[in-house]
């Protein structure tokens, strides 16, 4: 959620950490701040509000100084205040912390640093953790931040100054992520490595229960123990302009419109003609462990919890395998009987989401297999899973997800034709697979050109206040998803429903200001749809449809048509959330909402 970026080294501080807190503004946050040193002199600055109002406060008050720190905050604890921005600094000005995460006995420590007379000057939990460590510092900040980590219960990812120590930055690891950027003659610390592309392309991920040392010629890592581990440097594998806009106004539609790329990347090597089936090289559990498997539970949050929804659908359809799909912020603190030979499959876009992380490490105590399918290469959740699945959809910036989604939808799919396979799919039935999947990257090139009557939609409806969202089978979850698109960025009021359960209750919010978007393509249960449809419109309600190609019953029906091409019914999930997410992006657009950011949310959410 929040972002952290640290610097030591030769070059000013200052704008390496405002170009990193820039490049972490899709994680969303309501202030940002910065803390240099020069000598033992500390420059703190901090604001409530956009980067763009810290950097406007920097061109008065330059932080100079060749070691800094700096965050952006997104509130856990006390409101979007400059004083309750990080860095905080201790009160005797010789320790300054950024943080994230949340530390759960914050209230007891304060309460006891009280008596002993020390002052706070914020509402936040992090200021205790400055505090603390400025109590255990003499002259060594790594000894005295790792006597103060025992103390702290919940989540940490700190980043760590003092004018004692003039040279160093070190950082802290629990439960948040945090990687260090090597360099020559200079090192980088962060919460996410997109905040280091353009800086350097090698990193080294922190594991939980480590702390790091950084001065510009050297590093190292130690543990719990402080004994001193070696750990992999890895290359970034992000190229700097995928995480530009390039020509596009906002982030949100250059990655819609890079998903028929996200697609191709996704697919790339996996599908093999001779098998009539898919490839994995990271699964990590052989054949018969997979053959055994009588139950698959999909857990996973938000956007990636609607993809899991639709790999209900794929696998019990293809694989005949009986799938559960659970919250992850549920499943973690459920206790439900899990059968022996049930594989547990994460579906994250960071891979770093608290709750998913949790519910993996809660299905690895009780010895059950576990996969991810994630987008980011080194992340915790693609590390501690047995196996997984890389998207390679490349940086994803705009909150709200959308070619991450398509490509977990792709990848689930590609799942159940290889677990088909091995169970009662012909070799013929997945050849044919193999040519369809082969060709959605074009459909989705087709469906594209549904953007400008989209956008004509969009300017007839952006001002009513609720939405309905409508689907059947596998356009359930895709209706979910369209509604959340549309709750996320444009804060309208949206419900997805499956289109036969209105009838139960929901259809009492039909009126002629509510419009309903039926996802309604052909196919078996194409009839039923309609006659839903049919409902909605003898009680006034508006209806957008999205129909296939050419298919003039729909047109005739509906209010507003959107047409798309004519896919399989497994395939229809993801050509269906194309013109979703476009009408979601417009309807915000002109209602002058900021697309990329939206308020109150956060694009990692590493918190509970």
């Amino acid at each position: 959620m929040c972002g952290i970026i640290g610097y030591v080294g030769y070059r000013e501080a200052e704008p390496i950490a405002v170009e990193g807190l820039r490049r972490l503004e899709y994680r969303g946050y309501d202030s940002a701040g910065i803390a240099t040193l020069t000598g033992p002199q500390l420059h703190l600055r901090k604001r409530a509000g956009r980067v763009a109002d810290l950097v406007n406060y920097l061109q008065e008050r330059p932080a100079p100084g060749c070691v800094g720190i700096s965050h952006t905050r997104w509130a856990t604890h006390g409101p979007a205040t400059d004083g309750n921005a990080h860095p905080h600094v201790s009160s005797d000005g010789q320790v300054a912390v950024v943080h994230n995460g949340v530390i759960e006995n914050y209230a007891a420590l304060k309460r006891q640093l009280q008596t002993e007379g020390i002052t706070f000057q914020s509402d936040t939990d992090t200021e205790v953790i400055a505090q603390l460590i400025a109590r255990n510092l003499d002259e060594d900040l790594l000894e005295a931040v790792s006597r103060t980590l025992p103390l702290l219960k919940g989540t940490y990812g700190l980043a760590v100054i003092s004018p004692r120590c003039p040279d160093l930055v070190v950082g802290a690891r629990l439960g948040s992520p945090l990687v260090m950027g090597i360099g020559e003659g200079e090192h980088f610390l962060a919460s996410d490595p997109a905040a280091l592309v353009g800086q350097t392309e090698k990193v080294v991920y922190l594991q939980d229960h480590q702390v790091c040392a950084l001065t510009a010629d050297n590093y190292h890592i130690e543990d719990q123990q402080r004994i001193r581990v070696e750990a992999p440097v890895q290359q970034i594998d992000w190229d700097p302009g995928e995480a530009d806009k390039a020509l596009f106004e906002h982030y949100m539609l250059k990655e819609i419109y890079e998903q028929p790329e996200s697609l191709e990347n996704a697919m790339r090597g996996r599908l093999v003609e001779a098998d009539g089936s898919a490839h994995f090289g990271g699964l990590n559990l052989d054949t018969q462990q997979l053959r055994r498997a009588e139950r698959i539970i999909l857990t996973a949050c938000g956007t990636s919890y609607h993809a899991a929804l639709v790999g209900e659908y794929l696998f019990e359809e293809l694989a005949r395998i009986p799938v559960e799909v659970e919250y992850a912020s549920e499943f973690r603190y459920r206790n439900p009987p899990i059968d022996r030979n049930t594989i547990v499959i994460a579906i994250t876009q960071s891979g770093e989401t608290a709750d998913t992380l949790a519910a993996l490490r809660e299905s690895k105590r009780k010895g059950h297999p576990t996969l991810s399918i994630c987008n980011v290469v080194g992340s915790t959740i693609a590390r501690e899973a047995d196996g997984g699945v890389y998207l390679h959809a490349g940086p994803e910036i705009g909150v709200a997800s959308t070619k991450a989604f398509t490509s977990q939808v792709a990848v689930l799919t590609m799942l159940a034709l290889y677990l088909g396979r091995m169970r009662h799919l012909s070799s013929i039935q997945g050849s044919r697979m193999i040519q369809e999947l082969r060709s959605l990257p074009d459909l989705v090139r087709a469906t594209l050109g549904c953007h400008d009557s989209v956008k004509e939609i969009a300017r007839r409806y952006y001002r009513v206040n609720n939405f309905l969202y409508l689907g059947r089978q596998f356009l359930y979850p895709v209706a979910l998803e369209g509604a959340l698109k549309l709750k996320e960025i444009s804060y309208i009021h949206a419900e997805g429903y499956a289109a036969a359960e209105m009838k139960h209750g929901p259809i009492a919010l039909v009126d002629p200001d509510t419009p309903s978007m039926f996802l309604m393509p052909r196919g078996s249960v194409f009839e039923k749809v309609m006659s839903n449809l049919e409902e909605i419109k003898a009680r006034g309600g508006p209806v957008i449809a999205i129909a296939t190609e050419g298919d003039e019953e729909a047109a005739s029906r509906a209010d507003d048509v959107i047409y798309i091409p004519d896919v399989p019914e497994y395939l229809q999930p993801i050509i269906t959330a194309i013109p979703l997410q476009l009408l979601a992006y417009h309807i915000a657009v002109l209602r002058g909402c900021d697309v990329d950011k939206p308020r109150n949310l956060a694009k990692s959410v590493t918190v509970e």
